[in-house]
C-alpha cells in the first residue's frame, strides 16, 4: 500500500538527508520514530508528495507519486491519503464543523454532518462543532485535525506526532480511533514521533 526506496532530500542551505526505506501492507500500523531535528517531518511531507525528494520513489496502492504533475498529485492526496500534522492548519474564519465539511467537498464526498458529529464526539469535541479554531486548545486542536483526517476514510493515514500534547488518557484514545479508522477500510497507518509511549500500543517500528 504505501512503500518509498532511496529516499533522500536535500534542503537549500546544502544538507542532505537520506532515509531508510519503508514498506507498509494494507492495514498496517508503523511507528517512525526518530528524535527532534532527525527528519521526520520531512519525510512524512516526501511521502504525502508535499516535497519532492532529490532521489527516490513513493508508491502509494501502485501510484508513483513522482509521476504525477502537481494538480494530480493534489486530487490523488485528497481521495486517498489522511494527514495529520504537528501543526493544525485551519481555515480560521469558518467552525470546525466547516472545516470538516470542506475536506469532505474539496474530496469530491458527499457532505456528511452526523459523521462528523459522531467523530468529533468520540473525540470529546462535539461541544466545540460549530467554534471557531482559536476557541480550541492546542490538545483540542490536534484531535480536531485528526478528525478532519479520517472524514474521508482515507486508503492511507499519515500523523506527525498526533500525540504530542496529548496526557495518557487521551493519547490512548487518539491511536485507538486512528487505528479503528484505518482498520474499517483497511488502510496503512503511519504515525511520525518521538513519544516512546507508544511503542508500548504498537509493535511496528521504523527509527531514523
Amino acid at each position: 500500500m504505501l512503500s518509498s526506496r532511496n529516499l533522500s532530500y536535500q534542503y537549500p542551505s546544502g544538507e542532505r538527508l537520506t532515509f531508510p526505506d519503508i514498506d507498509c501492507a494494507a492495514g498496517e500500523t508503523r511507528l517512525l520514530l526518530g528524535n527532534s531535528g532527525s527528519g521526520k517531518t520531512t519525510l512524512l511531507q516526501l511521502l504525502a508528495g508535499l516535497r519532492t525528494p532529490a532521489t527516490g520513489t513513493v508508491m502509494i496502492n501502485g501510484t508513483d507519486l513522482n509521476g504525477l504533475s502537481g494538480p494530480q498529485r493534489d486530487r490523488f492526496r485528497g481521495r486517498h491519503l489522511g494527514m495529520v500534522f504537528q501543526t493544525a492548519h485551519f481555515i480560521r474564519a469558518v467552525s470546525i464543523e466547516e472545516n470538516l465539511l470542506l475536506a469532505q467537498r474539496l474530496a469530491g464526498k458527499t457532505t456528511d454532518r452526523p459523521a462528523i458529529r459522531e467523530i468529533l464526539d468520540r473525540l470529546e469535541l462535539g461541544h466545540k462543532i460549530k467554534s471557531l479554531p482559536s476557541a480550541l486548545s492546542v490538545g483540542q486542536q490536534q484531535r480536531a485535525a485528526i478528525a478532519r483526517a479520517i472524514i474521508n476514510r482515507p486508503a492511507v493515514i499519515l500523523a506527525d506526532e498526533p500525540t504530542s500534547a496529548l496526557d495518557d488518557g487521551n493519547t490512548t484514545q487518539v491511536i485507538q480511533l486512528l487505528q479503528e479508522s484505518a482498520a474499517a477500510v483497511n488502510a496503512t497507518l503511519l504515525i511520525v514521533t518521538h513519544d516512546n509511549r507508544l511503542t508500548s500500543i504498537i509493535d511496528q517500528h521504523t527509527r531514523l
